[in-house]
Parts: C-alpha cells; structure tokens; sequence
C-alpha cells in the first residue's frame, strides 16, 4: 500500500459548505426524523435515485461536498482510493444509487449486503433510533432484491472514480450446512461488477449466520470462495476478498477468526458489524432485538481493531468501521491499526458533510 502526501484541495467555498450543513442540520434532518427509521431512508434513495438521473447532478453535488487532497490517496490490490474515507454496507443494499454517494466524496463506496435470490428480510418495525445516543438499532435481516438484480443495477455504474465493494451474505431460507454455496452463487454473479468484495459473515440478524467466524468455518468458506474466483478470474489478477467480523467475540475467538483469514487467503477484515450486547445500550433499548451501530458502538469497534492489528500481519489491510462521526474519531480509528474507515450511523444523523469534515481533518493532520 502506498500513499501521497502533498495537497491540492478543491469543493465548494466554506460559506456554501456551511450554508448545505445548516439546512440539512436545522431542516432536512428533522423532517427525515419524524418518519419511521426505515421509510426515511428509503426516502433520501428514493430522492437520490430521481438526482442521479439529472443533468450535472454528479458534478454539483461534487461543488458542495467533495474534499479532495491527494496525501488521502492511497493504492491497494491494485485499486486507487481518493480518501480511506468509504460508505459501510447497508446504506445502498440494492446499488440504487452509488454515483451519487461517490460524488460527495468518498473514497469507496460498498454495497449490499446482496444475497443470491431476493428476501424480504426480517419482520417491520426493525430500525429503531436511540437519537440521544446518536445510535440505532436494526434487526432488518439482509433485505434484497438479490444477485440479479443488483447485477443489473450495477451494469449501469461502470465508469465510476472510486473502488466498489460488493458485502454478500447467504438467504435466511438456506440451511446453514448449505451457507457457502450462497456465498459462492452471489461471488460468481457480482464478479464483474466489484472491485473487491466482502463476506459478511458477523450480522446479529440472520440466524446461525455468526457461527461462519469459527475458524474453521471461516478456513473452509475462504478454499472455496478462493477456488470460484479462481475460476472467474480468467487469467486477471485476482480482486480482493475481505471478512467483515464481528465485535462480539472473545478475545480467544477473534484471534483465531484474525488468524483463520490470514492463513486462508483471504486479504483482508472489515472491524465491526452491530453488536447485540445489550450493556452498551441504555436501560430503554435493551429490550429491543438487533444490532447496535452509531456512537454507543466507537470504543468497541476500536478496541477490536486494536486487537486485529495485533494478530495480523503489519501489511494486512484492515477496514474499520462502528461509530464515526467525525475527524478525530477517523483518525483514531486509525491510529489503532485501520487502514481506511467507513461510515453509515454517523451520515444518518450529521448529515453528507460529514464525509468533506472528515477528510479535510485527516488531511490536516497528515501534513
């Protein structure tokens, strides 16, 4: 992995900036914040699925809210990341709209989760906010339209400035001894598609679906994910496979899941998913079912990032993720061993600017 140090940053003036953070601040937010968690996200895709389809909408919404400096940059596997700034799984499951969240600035854009065939997931209501806390807690169950059609959504975001990555998961309805056959079913249809992918194998909200971080569960998983891609790969250098991990385990476990991904071949581990410890909750929502993301996740995730770093090789690409609302908490995300971070919770309630803060905070810092 390499990366630039020297600045040429561009976007919109401090005055327009400040002007787009008030009115999602002091407008756009309350108004999202009166409907129901999951009907308000559906909402702002709905709204940037009808942007996306404007003339220059890439390109004035770049004005507002790109950051770019190219001591952010960085190589890897091949792929050049503008910023180690990306959009976390779960924010675009279906890859309605990916060029629009590419164009306020991140460096990375992953979707999904996909399964192979299309699910409804799990029953509603299942988004539940802790707006206090800057938290939420879901129990949504992988909801997709499936491999197919996402595949044909992603057909249509070809050219694109960032790397993609694609998050897969297995159907609810397929037995758990038949688990990696849906991770080899969704890798083979989205091949084309992503640059690299992730196995997400750590969600609270998939029954069983937590056991595939045993090691040799995860040892097993990776020979044959690593053998199909082998085979789709055709001759081209290979694209990157990751693990998404979850911040539950023993310390004992995730060594072993660190070490099981190394060894297997795997190139690399995306720290956490939610986590369901309810003693990190308040006393109102310990009762609710799912997983926990936002600001009530940050010490955990960090600390098992710590603990990846230390069980990995220094070279091993790490991606860490869980509470980020701001610069300093990237950038002490990083100092713990990440490599790049990703965002969701943090989006939902600071808004899209969130993305030009943090980057033009690590740049600072890395002058």
């Amino acid at each position: 992995m390499s990366r630039v140090y020297w600045r040429e940053p561009c976007g919109a003036r401090r005055g327009q900036r400040a002007q787009v953070g008030i009115f999602y601040e002091h407008m756009l937010r309350p108004a999202l914040h009166r409907l129901d968690p999951e009907r308000s996200h559906q909402a702002t895709l709905a709204f940037l699925r009808a942007v996306q389809r404007l003339p220059l909408s890439y390109q004035v919404t770049r004005r507002l809210y790109a950051y770019a400096d190219p001591r952010l940059a960085f190589t890897w596997k091949g792929l050049t990341f503008p910023s180690p700034v990306g959009l976390a799984a779960g924010a675009d499951k279906n890859a309605e709209a990916p060029r629009m969240f590419e164009a306020i600035g991140l460096g990375f854009v992953e979707i999904g989760t996909v399964t192979p065939l299309a699910q409804p997931g799990n029953p509603k209501p299942r988004v539940f906010r802790l707006k206090q806390e800057q938290s939420l807690v879901n129990r949504l169950g992988f909801p997709s339209k499936g491999a197919l059609k996402v595949s044909s959504n992603l057909a249509r975001y070809a050219t694109r400035r960032v790397p993609l990555g694609i998050n897969i998961g297995k159907n609810a309805s397929t037995p758990m001894e038949r688990a990696a056959t849906d991770y080899e079913n969704c890798l083979e249809s989205l091949y084309a598609h992503g640059d690299y992918f992730t196995v997400n194998v750590s969600s609270p909200n998939t029954a069983g679906l937590t056991s595939l971080q045993s090691a040799q569960s995860l040892r097993d998983l990776a020979a044959r994910l690593i053998a199909v891609r082998s085979r789709v790969s055709q001759g081209r250098p290979p694209k990157p496979l990751l693990v998404k991990l979850s911040p539950d385990m023993s310390d004992e476990q995730l060594a072993d899941a660190v070490r099981a991904c190394v060894e297997s071949g795997m190139d690399g581990i995306i720290a956490t998913n939610t986590t369901t410890e309810k003693s990190l909750r308040p006393e109102r929502a310990r009762a609710w079912e799912g997983g926990l993301s936002g600001r009530l996740l940050h010490q955990r995730s960090l600390a098992v990032v710590r603990a990846v770093r230390t069980h990995a090789p220094k070279d091993y690409f790490i991606i860490g993720v869980g509470g980020i609302f701001g610069g300093e908490d990237a950038e002490a995300m990083l100092n713990a061993g990440a490599d790049a971070v990703q965002v969701y919770t943090g989006m939902v309630y600071r808004g899209p600017g969130i993305v030009k803060e943090i980057n033009r905070h690590l740049a600072r810092v890395r002058r």
